[in-house]
């Protein structure tokens, strides 16, 4: 390779670099909607239903991005967001979008501020077998009320398996005589995790993220 060749790779390099990798984590998005109800800016939750997985946590209408329907993560949003609150995405005027972010399980999550059109929670019309419930809470609560900071330490239990199904560990063992373990920077992962509670309801994890990372762009207007 010479000098000319290396600089021709400027035309490989994307303009605004994203997520290398991205499709091999599951794609996902999610529509953070507001309502006006009382001349103020609500935000919409979903409750879970219990038998679903995740059951019984409060989120964002979403979901997986389906590459067969969906031509952008915005139109998984609204897709997801008729699909589990009944409301239309004409009715949905999208203001923008958040960066990605990126979960602890493999998860990358896009997400759309949108404003439904409506006039009331009584318009909405949930699927049961997805939602137990919807609630909103003021945008002003979130602007007042900073979340809690917890840490959650996790302990992962790695097995590698090459092209041929035969498992084969790649990770240095820490040789201690009869006690060998693997190093454990590989096997825990402690990480900060944002926490709202709210008239007996918890928001958290990547909710709660999406909602503190929407409120610091809020302020940064005054």
């Amino acid at each position: 390779m010479n000098r000319e060749e290396l600089y021709r790779l400027r035309s490989c390099f994307p303009e605004t670099p994203g997520i290398l990798g991205k499709d091999e984590f599951f794609n996902s998005a999610v529509l953070i909607p507001l309502i006006e109800l009382d001349n103020h800016f609500h935000l919409l939750f979903e409750k879970r239903a219990a038998n679903i997985r995740q059951g019984g946590e409060i989120c964002f209408p979403g979901g997986e991005f389906d590459r067969a329907i969906d031509t952008s993560f915005e139109d998984t949003a609204l897709r997801e967001t008729e699909e589990e609150i009944g409301i239309k995405r004409d009715s949905i005027e999208v203001i923008g979008c958040m960066d990605t972010l990126i979960g602890p399980r493999g998860i990358t999550v896009d997400s759309c501020v949108g404003i439904l059109n409506i006039h009331s929670l009584n318009e909405i019309n949930i699927d049961k077998k997805e939602v137990e419930k919807i609630f909103s809470v003021p945008v002003s609560y979130f602007r007042n009320n900073k979340p809690e900071n917890y840490k959650i330490v996790s302990e992962n239990s790695l097995r590698f398996f090459n092209s041929n199904g035969i498992e084969e560990n790649l990770i240095p063992i820490k040789s201690n005589g009869p006690d060998d373990k693997r190093d454990t920077t590989y096997t825990f992962t402690t990480r900060n995790v944002l926490v709202y509670k709210i008239n007996g309801e918890v928001i958290w994890g990547i909710t709660a993220r999406l909602v503190y990372e929407l409120v610091k762009k809020i302020n940064s207007l005054s």
